[in-house]
């Protein structure tokens, strides 16, 4: 059985607050993520604001000896898109931008799909269906729920959808380490899998394919793509297991409970 830190109610403060924070870095984003910037001009702006305006760490720097602070994953970039000088966002592509922050010790974990100016209307439907799956593996959550019932609700929704689920990469665990027990599937079968206690915290990332699920691994070791060069997108929140159901700890402004 994996050993999942659970948090108490001081500890959920801070995650909440470095959540907070981590939801203002795509605030400051939005209205700069445009046709013609670099995905390195993404990755220096976010790293400034962080450390210059929220006094707070990137996560991400450092840690398996990456060197950046986020993702940037173009089109048919399933995850781990690696930020470029010469990579430039031009309308019609779909992005998706994973920040991490730490504050007070303890880590937040998100990402966002951009649609960079007139995308197709494909390319919006799967933007779409990816964040409604994403919300309702998120609903599933409460004590006495399993992660198969979270990995359910994501796999149906998407398969209603006609997309596919990536399956080697998920979830996981986070706290004081980014990466904590468990690992939260986006498949799988009600009823199994670990059980949800509160004071767990883990996020909610699923990749959903237009094509076929299958990926391969790019020779850099990083950058994840689809086999079939279909697009994919994600999305992910952190969140936090309540008394009574969920918290979404990095919520953005312009998201509504759902």
């Amino acid at each position: 059985m994996p050993e999942v830190v659970l948090k108490n109610a001081v500890e959920l403060q801070v995650m909440r607050e470095a959540g907070r924070l981590l939801a203002s870095v795509f605030s400051y984003l939005d209205e700069r993520i445009v046709p013609g910037i670099s995905t390195m001009e993404i990755n220096d702006l976010a790293e400034r604001y962080i450390v210059d305006q929220l006094k707070a760490r990137p996560a991400s720097k450092g840690q398996y000896g990456y060197q950046y602070v986020l993702n940037s994953s173009i089109n048919q970039v399933v995850c781990h898109g690696v930020p470029s000088e010469t990579q430039k966002l031009k309308s019609g592509d779909i992005v998706n931008v994973d920040i991490t922050l730490e504050k007070g010790g303890f880590i937040a974990d998100s990402s966002k799909m951009y649609m960079i100016g007139e995308v197709s209307p494909l390319a919006k439907r799967l933007v779409d269906k990816t964040y409604e799956a994403m919300w309702e593996g998120i609903r599933a959550v409460r004590p006495g729920a399993t992660l198969g019932d979270v990995g359910h609700a994501i796999q149906r929704h998407a398969r209603q959808n006609g997309y596919s689920v990536v399956r080697e990469y998920c979830g996981h665990g986070i706290g004081r380490e980014m990466h904590e027990d468990p690992q939260v599937l986006h498949f799988g079968q009600p009823g199994k899998g670990l059980t949800l206690r509160e004071g767990m915290t883990f996020t909610i990332e699923p990749m959903i394919n237009q094509g076929k699920a299958k990926v391969k691994l790019k020779k850099d070791g990083w950058i994840v793509v689809t086999s079939d060069k279909k697009l994919s997108a994600q999305w992910e929140h952190t969140i936090a297991v309540t008394s009574d159901g969920y918290e979404v700890l990095t919520l953005r402004e312009e998201e509504c409970i759902h």
